[in-house]
């Protein structure tokens, strides 16, 4: 791991969620809570979900050692917690993925499309899958505004990327 490259791509991340202190935000594949927490520090409130419960639980352990309270973390598949989260009235204004290499599952891309947040984050370590799922996501009404590469691991052809998507639909 690459702790300076890793604060520029989460950064980056924050950074392109636009925060402004009162959005609700979704963090899907949250694992240990990282980017959730960096987001926490400035949105209303954020929701993480994983599907592995022992990061869950480390999450919120993660969320009370650092005295962050406006996060909630869930454990299950992102494409079905979500919409139990909207039909408990969670409306979000962002929604951040930062899936494993095979990007996200097909029914995440529809529950994103659903919800229509303003903005769309995701954090890609595949630029194969991140192009697969752009297209989706683009075709289905958001447009790619802006991508930030970030070299985790020099002298590789590793590269992860944070990209913005806005709401162009309607």
């Amino acid at each position: 791991m690459n702790p300076e490259q890793t604060e520029k791509l989460y950064r980056a991340a924050v950074d392109y969620a636009g925060l402004s202190g009162e959005e609700t935000v979704i963090d899907a594949y949250c694992g240990i809570g990282t980017i959730s927490l960096f987001l926490a520090k400035h949105a209303r409130r954020v929701y993480g979900v994983e599907i592995i419960p022992e990061a869950v639980e480390d999450a919120r352990r993660n969320a009370l050692l650092n005295g962050i309270h406006n996060v909630e973390f869930a454990v299950g598949p992102a494409e079905v917690v979500m919409p139990k989260w909207q039909a408990e009235g969670i409306s979000p204004e962002v929604i951040v993925v930062d899936p494993p290499r095979k990007g996200c599952d097909p029914e995440l891309l529809n529950t994103m499309l659903q919800l229509k947040p303003a903005r769309i984050v995701y954090v890609s370590c595949n630029p194969s899958t991140l192009a697969r799922d752009l297209r989706v996501l683009e075709d289905g009404g958001y447009r790619t505004v802006e991508v930030q590469p970030v070299d985790m691991f020099p002298h590789t052809g590793h590269v992860e990327c944070s990209v913005l998507l806005k709401w162009a639909g309607d």
